[in-house]
């Protein structure tokens, strides 16, 4: 049995995503016409980090939305009889709009194609961009992220799973898990 390993502490998390922040308002001229979208759970967690760091480089407080894939997800008979469908709260206009999407890990790249198809339902905006804290490889889809806390190399064998304080009511943290140990 392996025991979990820290990939990223508390401080190490802030970090990257101030980073991340900073890149944002950097590539994209400042903060006009840009929203962020955090996908359920934890990608609403960091996108409203990442809302507060922007607000406190530019001043501004950009819109947040909300975005819960489940019923766009290509594998749900396989995840669960029943899925739990969460609510979606996007209350702003997306069209023309410049949004950057958020999630904890990427993957596959099966969840942001489900997210796209979602947030396309909202509207036409004039860009989509993908910020996520942890890159793991081994994508099934083309999609790659805009921006990136940390690439973690990972085999198969293994999850990567990032824990944060507000949906997990512990102490924000990154770890490896192997498969068999969870």
């Amino acid at each position: 049995m392996t025991s979990p390993i820290k990939i990223l502490d508390h401080e190490a998390i802030q970090r990257a995503l101030m980073r991340i922040a900073h890149e944002i308002v950097e590539k994209n001229k400042g903060v006009e016409g840009l929203c962020l979208v955090g996908i359920r759970t934890r990608g609403v967690v960091l996108a409203d980090r990442l809302q507060q760091l922007i607000k406190q480089i530019e001043g501004i407080e950009i819109p947040l939305g909300i975005l819960d894939i489940t019923l766009y997800r290509d594998d749900l008979t396989l995840i669960d009889t029943q899925p739990q469908v969460r609510e979606t709260l996007i209350t702003f206009d997306i069209s023309d709009k410049k949004i950057v999407l958020v999630d904890d890990v990427l993957f596959t790249g099966r969840t942001i194609r489900a997210a796209l198809d979602a947030l396309i339902d909202f509207g036409r905006p004039s860009s989509i961009q993908l910020a996520v804290l942890i890159d793991r490889g081994h994508r099934e889809l083309p999609i790659r992220a805009d921006y990136v806390g940390k690439n973690i190399p990972t085999s198969l064998g293994q999850n990567v799973k990032v824990i944060l304080k507000e949906s997990d009511k512990k102490g924000d943290e990154v770890i490896i898990v192997d498969k068999n140990n969870q």
